[in-house]
């Protein structure tokens, strides 16, 4: 009898395994077979971006669909940047100035703040804290009026200092440096004083190097989403040589005519750059959201 048992047992044991391989090749067929899926979805918006922006007023409204247009209209390009009536290289370079600028101030401003609030001890520095987390709490609504009112007392309308500087500062951005900072290897700031460095020096020298990955993935986040601003841009960018590229795309389309060929050559234009940034600092973006900002 025992003998039989482990014929058995051994018998069973590679249909078992035989099993779990056909399962684990069937699980993993079902997923790629769903991300294809997900990345055709996915590439349908770009694709219909890409189509109508080649194509005429007529080929997109139209009833007859064609998969591409028998003629591909490159002329587009050029008449969307010799329209006289909307200056889209003008709109193009503010956005490109204002995203970087926007960026590098914040990811400044708010890494100062978040390293003081992690790592100064002072007295009220709880209070300081509690204090951003009250902003985050603030509808945007509540200040957008005080906010223009104060930018239009400086003389910044239409001007990039009043596109920039009221935004310099975000308070979610300034409590995620503060938590990442708060896990920060103390022993290394703490070697950095030992060769006499300071708080400043020990930020500029040691923290700053050894989170480059953290700060690329609140960079492109920052980045894109200046980028992508429309309202405030839209009040204070009230000359033509002031607007952004959200603005220009917005007057393409009026209550008398709608241009779609120039409303889509223009989108596939303006979203270039921030897939360039994605593409550039793709691997830093993942290894910051992952939080592994310390070199080796």
């Amino acid at each position: 009898m025992t003998a039989v048992t482990k014929d058995r047992g051994t018998h069973a044991a590679p249909k078992r395994r035989r099993r779990n391989d056909r399962g684990g090749a069937l699980g993993s067929t079902g997923l790629y077979v769903a991300t294809g899926v997900a990345a055709l979805l996915f590439l349908v918006p770009f694709y219909l971006l890409v189509r109508n922006a080649l194509s005429t007023d007529a080929e997109i409204t139209g009833e007859n669909w064609k998969f591409f247009p028998t003629d591909l209209e490159w002329g587009n390009i050029a008449e969307l940047f010799d329209d006289p009536t909307v200056p889209f290289a003008r709109s193009l370079w503010n956005s490109a100035v204002v995203g970087v600028l926007h960026t590098l101030g914040t990811l400044l401003v708010c890494s100062l703040a978040g390293y003081g609030l992690a790592r100064i001890p002072y007295r009220h520095a709880d209070k300081v804290f509690y204090a951003v987390l009250v902003t985050l709490m603030v509808p945007s609504a509540v200040t957008f009026v005080p906010s223009f009112v104060l930018v239009s007392s400086l003389g910044w309308v239409d001007s990039l200092r009043g596109l920039i500087i009221p935004g310099l500062f975000s308070g979610f951005t300034c409590f995620l440096f503060r938590q990442y900072f708060l896990g920060f290897p103390k022993e290394l700031e703490e070697a950095a004083r030992m060769d006499g460095l300071g708080h400043w020096g020990a930020y500029w020298r040691i923290v700053v190097p050894n989170s480059l990955n953290f700060f690329a993935a609140i960079g492109t986040i920052t980045f894109i989403s200046g980028w992508n601003a429309f309202l405030w841009p839209l009040v204070i960018g009230q000359d033509p040589d002031a607007w952004t590229v959200q603005v220009a795309l917005s007057s393409y389309m009026t209550n008398q005519t709608v241009n779609f060929h120039l409303i889509f050559m223009a989108t596939a234009i303006s979203i270039l750059p921030l897939v360039f940034v994605f593409l550039f600092l793709q691997r830093w973006l993942v290894q910051g959201i992952a939080q592994t900002g310390i070199k080796g």
